[in-house]
């Protein structure tokens, strides 16, 4: 099975959403914003791309039921999710705001 992969926000202060946007760059991925209100969800779903999150602000909890595992992303965090990774997800109590990148 594919590695999912999170990592923590490494510094003490708050990314700003220019901050992120600058690892994406450096990256060469060109991110774009989406945002979700307090406990949305996303049924279980897979992609075709390699998807890479870094949560702006809020949370959100995302599900991985083929492994039997999930994760919370806070502010700063990142995601590096597979192609064809099943996952659902369901956003925390304030809401969530995400930049999202896909690696060629």
């Amino acid at each position: 099975m594919p590695k999912v992969k999170v990592t923590s926000w490494p510094h003490d202060n708050a990314p700003t959403e220019s901050d992120l946007r600058n690892l994406y760059a450096a990256e060469g991925m060109d991110p774009y914003r989406w945002s979700n209100g307090p406990h949305d969800r996303y049924q279980a779903h897979s992609h075709s791309f390699h998807k890479v999150i870094y949560v702006v602000s809020g949370s959100i909890t995302l599900g991985l039921p083929e492994r039997g595992e999930s994760v919370t992303l806070a502010t700063g965090d990142r995601l590096d999710l597979p192609a064809g990774v099943v996952h659902d997800a369901f956003v925390g109590p304030e809401g969530v705001v995400c930049l999202e990148g896909h690696q060629r």
